[in-house]
């Protein structure tokens, strides 16, 4: 994709693209025998590369993360737009390397990364300035969003007026329609209540019909 270059991962640089340019060529005592195919995208061989990775593997990491990308840079340009997503997909693997040693296979890698990844973008929103007084915004910036020209750029459109609507409604749209949180986790992610959730999904819904419709 497309992030920017030399990032440090525990000694491990990246390149441009964000793939590891170096391995390291011994793994752990206890995972040197773990072997996976490399076109298996299974939880299973997740859970193996998990291990590896942890032990130092950079070409395991590298699986996991071509494996994940598209997801965690999905999430991240839903949740802060598309300015702040390269940034944010980029922090959430530094954590997730970070972090390995902590992932114990009680449920699927890909399940723990986007918590992992929910849990930075979030508190992205402070570094951002995005603070719980926002959950009321102006409604300026999604008149500006485009509308669709034909039916074929409808799914593109969708996207672009997600990225406009205001943040609160954005934020609790992205995690409960397109996630799958309940109302009360999303509230305690985002320290409101649940009415506000619910209030701020009903806003985004409508609006989002409001804005497809024209």
């Amino acid at each position: 994709m497309f992030w920017v270059a030399w990032i440090g991962l525990g000694g491990q640089p990246f390149l441009q693209d964000g793939y590891p340019m170096e391995c390291m060529d011994v793994t752990g005592l206890g995972v040197t025998a773990l072997r996976r195919d490399v076109g298996t995208t299974t939880p299973d061989a997740d859970a193996v590369d998990a291990t590896l990775a942890a032990s130092g593997d950079g070409q395991a990491f590298e699986r996991l993360y071509r494996a994940h990308v598209a997801r965690i840079h999905g999430l991240a340009r839903r949740m802060l737009g598309s300015d702040d997503a390269d940034e944010a997909t980029q922090d959430v693997f530094v954590r997730a390397w970070e972090k390995l040693g902590t992932f114990r296979g009680e449920s699927a890698f890909g399940t723990w990364l986007h918590r992992v990844a929910i849990n930075l973008i979030l508190g992205n929103r402070k570094k951002l300035g995005v603070q719980r007084d926002r959950f009321i915004d102006s409604d300026e910036s999604f008149e500006r969003a485009p509308t669709r020209g034909t039916d074929e750029a409808l799914n593109i459109d969708f996207e672009a007026a997600i990225e406009h609507l205001p943040s609160g409604a954005r934020q609790v749209f992205v995690l409960h329609d397109v996630e799958g949180y309940k109302h009360h986790e999303i509230a305690e992610m985002l320290n409101v209540t649940s009415g506000t959730t619910k209030a701020q999904l009903h806003r985004a819904r409508m609006t989002l019909r409001k804005h497809l419709d024209r």
